[in-house]
């Protein structure tokens, strides 16, 4: 077996160079890191700010990769997207996953815009 990290490197490596070519966004950031959390892919969408989780799965067997985005971790991406936000000043933003998934040796990519809402979170 791969090491996770390893694994999940290269699912980020893959989604990155998806995004690139397939939606045209701008890389801005890759593991952007603050007290608490991680965001694995930060975009530039014309004038919104995207912020990117990436989640893999080698089968659906589980479920989708995009299930495992819990309230939980949408909260620390939310928590980590503010201190981005408070850093750089765009706050025109919008909050994506890429999901990857391993089928028969392929890999798929099921890109998901708007994927939370980070309006409507509570912040207690």
């Amino acid at each position: 077996m791969k090491n996770k990290k390893a694994v999940g490197n290269a699912a980020e490596e893959a989604a990155a160079g998806w995004i690139e070519k397939n939606k045209g966004f701008v890389i801005l950031e890759r593991n952007y890191a603050a007290r608490g959390g991680e965001i694995d892919i930060i975009a530039l969408d014309r004038d919104t700010t995207v912020f990117v989780e990436v989640k893999y799965r080698g089968s659906d067997v589980s479920g989708y990769p995009s299930e495992a985005v819990t309230e939980k971790k949408q909260e620390r991406i939310i928590k980590t997207a503010m201190k981005y936000i408070s850093e750089t000043g765009n706050d025109n933003i919008r909050f994506d996953v890429a999901e990857i998934m391993d089928r028969n040796g392929r890999k798929y990519i099921r890109y998901i815009e708007n994927a939370f809402e980070w309006r409507s979170f509570r912040w207690n």
